[in-house]
């Protein structure tokens, strides 16, 4: 099937063969034709499928016919990254049309996204709470909306954007198309897909399965080791770019910050940073400037970076539905990729939960060389980092994912699954320098969850 199948509008066709797109998607092949028709659509679909052109392009080829210079279509998304990676689509799709975009989300100033609603949009690419201002202010009206879409609705729903989302439904015409899409479908988002469509078709692609151009492999090992496997990883991996996922906010700062110091170029995405520092890690990563980036999950669902050689989870995720969503970035368009993911005794379950998802064992990989009995280290260089939990025992039997690799000391706690716990051995040396600032963050962890 080609694209040619659907009979957009000649100007859409063009973006569509500017792009190099020739076959669609399984997604977009079952999508498309019900959207022109007008129906309610539930897209259920992972990253790295194509969904965002799916309803793009219907949204584009409704808009050639009617009015311009309004607001009849809006796409509501949890994040400033993912709402510019859509608006790039848009862009890229829309080349020819004359159809005019705008991202509205927080962190800028109002002044430049109000003078861009003056001169007249048709589209309108938006975060929850910074839509709902603009409502208030009477900068954007409702009033001509035709389409609405709600993209990556689980998301939202974990951000606790729900109730904001269920406040625009209400203020949005009666008359009007939805289309859901999601990565999963928690009960909370069935029971605003009942609320918000009518009479919907449900599309499902595939069961959240990895992608199977990736290979998996998962590094058991003590939470006080974590960054110094890491290191040891990325020192013997030929990797072209390198997206690694931590659980909060404040680790994947710390993490970069570590990687940068040691002669790295690193740098860290996450939801405390402006909207300036965030576009220029994701830019710097894009470009190259930066080969490893350090992410939460929430920040990264904006990333779309065809190059991606491997994904590490330095932090075990949430949810085996989120592992495929992070393995997802890499083993894109016909591409290989790999993942690595550092497991500690604490991941037991969930180890096992993604491996019936992906309904076969993760290898399990000893690094040889690697001190695994070794205390925390201080890393001041790249090459202390990368000699000092070096030793010259034989290659160590594959380990047990809740198992501390041979050798090992046993940990003095059940290392938390949600924060760094400053657990060591007894005798780890005294804690000076950068490490001191390390237990002081985990302190910090520990009071408040990011």
């Amino acid at each position: 099937m080609s694209f040619e199948i659907f009979r957009f509008h000649p100007q859409i066709n063009a973006g569509i063969r500017d792009l190099g797109y020739h076959t669609p998607t399984p997604i977009q092949e079952q999508v498309i034709p019900h959207a022109l028709a007008g129906r309610d659509v539930i897209g259920i679909a992972q990253t790295g499928t194509g969904k965002t052109a799916a309803f793009v392009l219907p949204i584009l080829h409704h808009l050639m016919r009617g009015p311009r210079g309004r607001v009849r279509a809006m796409i509501v998304t949890p994040t400033r990254e993912l709402a510019e990676q859509i608006q790039g689509v848009i862009e890229a799709l829309g080349k020819h049309t004359g159809i005019r975009s705008v991202t509205l989300y927080g962190g800028v100033g109002y002044q430049g996204q109000i003078q861009r609603l003056r001169r007249g949009v048709e589209i309108a690419v938006v975060c929850p709470g910074r839509l709902l201002d603009h409502l208030e202010r009477g900068t954007l009206t409702l009033d001509h909306l035709e389409v609405l879409t709600l993209d990556e609705a689980d998301q939202m729903f974990d951000m606790g954007f729900l109730p904001d989302v269920r406040r625009i439904l209400r203020l949005a015409p009666v008359e009007r198309q939805t289309m859901l899409f999601s990565a999963t479908m928690p009960d909370a988002v069935r029971s605003l897909a009942r609320e918000a469509l009518r009479d919907p078709l449900t599309v499902q692609i595939g069961r959240s399965a990895p992608v199977a151009t990736v290979t998996h492999a998962i590094y058991p090992v003590p939470e006080h080791l974590k960054t110094s496997l890491l290191i040891e990883l990325l020192e013997r991996t030929d990797a072209e770019s390198v997206l690694i996922f931590t659980r909060t906010k404040h680790r994947a700062q710390r993490l970069g910050d570590t990687l940068a110091r040691l002669g790295y170029r690193a740098t860290s995405l996450h939801g405390n940073l402006s909207q300036n520092r965030r576009q220029a890690a994701l830019d710097g990563f894009r470009s190259g400037r930066y080969q490893i980036l350090t992410a939460t999950d929430i920040a990264a669902r904006g990333i779309d970076v065809a190059r991606i050689s491997h994904v590490i989870n330095y932090d075990m995720p949430q949810t085996a539905e989120a592992y495929t969503h992070r393995i997802g970035r890499t083993g894109r368009a016909a591409r290989t990729g790999d993942a690595f993911t550092l497991v500690t005794r604490g991941d037991t379950a969930m180890v096992r939960a993604i491996e019936r998802l992906i309904g076969e064992p993760l290898k399990r990989e000893i690094v040889p060389g690697f001190d695994y009995n070794a205390a925390a280290p201080v890393h001041e260089t790249r090459s202390d980092a990368v000699h000092s939990n070096r030793h010259t025992a034989p290659r160590h039997h594959e380990a047990h994912p809740h198992a501390a690799p041979h050798g090992a000391a046993p940990s003095r706690r059940r290392a938390s699954r949600d924060h760094d716990t400053g657990a060591r051995p007894a005798h780890t040396p005294r804690i000076t320098g950068m490490m001191r600032t390390e237990r002081l963050d985990r302190r910090e962890a520990r009071r408040r969850r990011d």
